[in-house]
């Protein structure tokens, strides 16, 4: 019997990397929705290939066109934000969360009330509602596993062992594509010069995030809330190559290397086949050819993200809301040239600090929709910040 599958944000580069292990084996699954966003060609292809039953883009006012690119198909056009949760509510064994941002927070919620099993690739859920998040799926029966490739490289290494004996989380990060300007230039960065990754083929806003390290540091406190481990034993640490993708170590001082190379296909395709390891058509490492690792502490200067990520972790509550909400804004901000490269840790830090003086960030979203409150709050804010930098 095919599984029954569907891809949230299945243009973008982890939807992409998804759309491909399943189209290798078509009639081992049965697709039952694609999403996207602009990318109507794109979507409609896929669905049309895949056999999906429903495609849907975020953009109402695309409804049109997609309905156009799919016609005589027999796939199903949808649009908008009530036809994303609608889509959730199909039934499904597993479902791909890649809608980049706080927009998929509410579709991955959805998706958990039906016990399914959910590949989670969208950092924002765990970032801003990490307790509410897994809650839900403990409430439902429902598993969530990880995507990302660093947490889903620590999730192995912890394959049989017990979570009490670990003694550090080392996540790695490549430094993104500035890694190698002087300090002193990267003020002068444009979205251009930091869109340009060297290891991994991301979108233009992930690759951004790389080279600021808001990534890296969104992944940390992903990695405190989904194995539950204080923030003083997760460690960030460079590494150029983007070979180990994560370590884990234990209170006997070994230390669990997760290598491989850069391709996203393989904590997909983990998560896909899990339990189970299956073939994948990634690329198998030389050691011999690669022949040296290196890893070097990040700089605080250069990476103010980090820093900033761990006053987060700390204080716990909705400050990760605030946290990606202001980055979000942030990164819009230096995109649309109203602010710079550098500026967007300070945006970062202002929100955080407005709000806090306003109310206590240590207190917990209790609910989806304080947390979606949340977000627009701290939206608002950051763009009062980017409009105060600029006068």
């Amino acid at each position: 019997m095919s599984r029954r599958v569907s891809i949230f944000g299945a243009t973008g580069s982890v939807g992409q990397n998804t759309v491909d292990l399943i189209g290798r084996d078509p009639d081992a699954y049965d697709v039952v929705v694609l999403t996207g966003a602009g990318n109507i060609k794109q979507l409609a292809e896929d669905a049309i290939r895949l056999r999906a039953d429903m495609a849907v883009t975020a953009d109402e006012a695309r409804l049109d066109e997609l309905r156009a690119a799919l016609a005589g198909s027999g796939v199903e056009a949808a649009a908008g934000e009530a036809a994303l949760l609608e889509a959730a509510d199909r039934p499904a064994d597993w479902i791909m969360s890649a809608i980049v941002g706080a927009a998929g927070l509410a579709p991955g919620f959805r998706a958990l009330r039906h016990g399914t099993t959910l590949a989670l690739a969208n950092k924002e859920s765990l970032v801003t509602a990490g307790p509410l998040l897994l809650a839900e799926a403990r409430a439902n029966g429902a598993e969530i596993l990880p995507v990302d490739s660093e947490h889903s490289a620590v999730f192995q290494g912890l394959v049989g062992e017990d979570i009490a004996a670990v003694e550090r989380i080392i996540i790695t990060a490549s430094g993104g594509g500035l890694r190698d300007w002087p300090v002193e230039a990267l003020a002068s960065a444009t979205p251009e010069d930091a869109g340009a990754h060297p290891n991994w083929d991301m979108g233009q806003r992930i690759t951004i995030d790389s080279a600021s390290m808001f990534n890296k540091a969104m992944e940390l406190i992903e990695t405190k809330e989904f194995f539950g481990v204080p923030a003083a034993k997760i460690e960030a640490v460079i590494h150029p190559q983007s070979i180990v993708h994560a370590l884990v170590g234990f209170v006997d001082g070994a230390l669990m290397a997760h290598l491989g190379a850069p391709d996203m296909r393989h904590a997909i395709g983990y998560a896909l086949h899990h339990p189970d390891r299956r073939h994948l058509p990634v690329s198998r490492i030389d050691l011999a050819q690669i022949a040296t690792l290196e890893f070097y502490a990040p700089c605080d200067i250069r990476y103010p993200a980090l820093k900033i990520a761990r006053a987060v972790m700390e204080t716990g509550g909705k400050a990760g809301c605030i946290f990606n909400a202001a980055k979000e804004t942030a990164l819009d901000g230096f995109l649309a040239g109203r602010i710079g490269f550098m500026d967007m840790s300070g945006i970062v830090e202002g929100t955080l600090d407005a709000i806090s003086s306003k109310t206590s960030l240590s207190i917990a979203p209790n609910t989806l929709e304080d947390v979606l409150n949340t977000d627009h709050m701290a939206r608002d804010m950051a763009w009062a910040q980017i409009e105060q930098h600029q006068t």
